[in-house]
């Protein structure tokens, strides 16, 4: 291992960064050292500049891709180099403000519909039902069920926060029949091969296996079903602030957006619709 990139983990566990964040910057440096094919510290800002016209107009990567290469060369440059002026001509593309096809309950029952596994179902209804990140969603154990309190707890979810999650009715017995069946013991989601956590490729395929199956042609992956949740808890009634706190947002404004989304919503006293139960499953 390089110095270098010996010094920039040390600077990213220092700051408690999670492990995929880790992960991503990591990847995103690589690719830029081999881009430019020599030391980092030798790159000055129109190196910068030119390597991401080259994401952009050659690689072609989406705004929020570009963003992940930008924040972990930043963080090299600023955090562990003290070369801040290094990332001052970068020109990143806007951001677009459109979702992925937002799913309505109807094709969200038919795609859960398109698969008589009940792990696979179980899997695919906890993110809609419960309104998780995939990543949050493999590293479920079983103790993070609160059967009593009716409570889902995700550990250290994005940003390595915790929080709690309603767990509804029809969740909780969906995940009980799926538990007698088989009977995980550590991961609630295990690989079955390994016993260890799922990778996020698996539910993100199975996703696309329910969905091709339900001849739904809308884009996106199994995000998807976290946006799903969003809408329609709001559609519902349910506060924006109360939203953000189940979803886990650090910032209102993430929560916002779903607003434009949900024609005239009308904020009520909604604690938390049973979307499950509304999807009217054979469960």
């Amino acid at each position: 291992m390089s110095p270098l990139r010996q010094k920039m983990i040390d600077a990213m566990r220092q700051r408690g960064f999670s492990i995929r964040t880790h992960q991503s910057y990591l990847a995103a440096v690589k690719g830029f050292a081999r881009f430019h094919q020599r030391s980092l510290v030798q790159v000055d800002e129109e190196d910068v500049a030119r390597y991401f016209e080259y994401l952009v107009l050659e690689r072609d990567l989406s705004a929020s891709t570009c963003r992940v290469y930008w924040g972990a060369l930043r963080f090299l440059y600023e955090k562990v180099l003290d070369q801040p002026t290094t990332m001052r001509k970068v020109v990143l593309p806007k951001r677009g403000q459109r979702l992925p096809g937002l799913l309505s309950a109807t094709e969200v029952s038919t795609l859960v519909s398109a698969t008589d596994n009940l792990k696979h179902r179980s899997l695919l209804c906890t993110c809609y039902g419960c309104g998780l990140r995939v990543s949050e969603l493999v590293s479920l154990r079983v103790k993070d069920i609160d059967g009593e309190r009716r409570v889902l707890r995700v550990e250290q979810g994005k940003g390595n926060k915790d929080r709690d999650v309603d767990l509804s009715e029809a969740t909780l017995g969906l995940l009980r029949r799926y538990w007698s069946q088989y009977r995980p013991t550590d991961w609630l989601f295990p690989n079955d091969n390994t016993g260890k956590a799922l990778s996020v490729s698996t539910p993100q395929k199975v996703y696309i296996q329910c969905k091709q199956a339900a001849g739904i042609e809308k884009r996106g992956g199994i995000h998807a079903l976290r946006h799903a949740y969003a809408t329609h808890q709001l559609e519902a009634g349910m506060p924006v602030h109360k939203l953000q706190r189940l979803l886990g947002h650090r910032s209102l404004e993430s929560t916002m957006r779903y607003v434009h989304y949900v024609s005239e919503h009308q904020a009520g006293t909604s604690t938390n619709v049973d979307l499950i139960a509304e999807l009217g499953l054979e469960t």
